[in-house]
């Protein structure tokens, strides 16, 4: 097989690239990574250098680039299909790629008022007032996709929103990190959901490597 590389924003910074990294880390194949600090001199010809659209993430397998986090998902499930990187089902699949998608085009005021910062703890306070209708949305498709899908077991068994570990998941990944840095209550349907994402062996690993960061972004 082809070689693969991802090349990534900081990961205590990048959503957009930890979305399509755990979703390469669960087909199992091998890959390498190359990370560009973000917001600094020179990062966008860096970045510039692997793809033209000069945003990260981008996939490249063998001669192939892919660029935006869930165009290199759906890539990635139909090239490991065996990771089941969606859900078997076609009624049930719909259901993921609309949550997955939503997330991909929507909850803005959650993205600028709630930026990603993995390593450190912020005061909720005023952004999560700001962000708070955004915030109810995803705990409100995180308990509906529990209960119809998650604890249906409609892709197999687990603890996340659809069994185990689809691309929606890993959509959401992000804001898991952001509702626990900004100090977000969530109910025990979320909090669960939430303690599942983080326990992800993949999720561990993200983080470690995002503490062992010398970059620093104040928000």
């Amino acid at each position: 097989m082809a070689a693969i590389t991802i090349v990534l924003g900081n990961k205590n910074y990048s959503s957009w690239s930890l979305r399509p990294w755990l979703a390469l880390r669960q087909t199992g194949a091998a890959f390498d990574e190359i990370v560009i600090p973000l917001y600094r001199d020179g990062s966008k010809e860096q970045i510039l250098a692997h793809s033209p659209a000069g945003k990260v993430p981008v996939l490249k397998h063998g001669d192939l680039t892919v660029w935006e986090s869930l165009a290199i998902c759906e890539y990635l499930a139909e090239a490991f299909p065996a990771a089941k990187l969606w859900p078997a089902d076609p009624a049930v699949r719909a259901v993921a790629r609309s949550v997955a998608t939503e997330m991909h085009g929507g909850f803005q005021a959650l993205r600028q008022n709630l930026p990603m910062d993995v390593t450190r703890r912020h005061a909720g306070g005023e952004r999560i007032a700001r962000a708070a209708s955004d915030i109810e949305r995803v705990m409100a498709i995180w308990r509906d996709c529990r209960k119809r899908f998650g604890e249906a077991r409609a892709n197999g068994q687990g603890s996340f929103l659809f069994g185990q570990f689809t691309i929606a998941d890993a959509m959401y990944a992000p804001v898991v990190t952001r509702f626990r840095t900004y100090g977000v209550t969530l109910d025990a349907v979320c909090q669960a959901y939430a303690d599942a994402v983080l326990a992800l062996p993949a999720m561990v690993e993200w983080e470690k490597a995002a503490a062992a960061e010398p970059w620093v972004i104040d928000f």
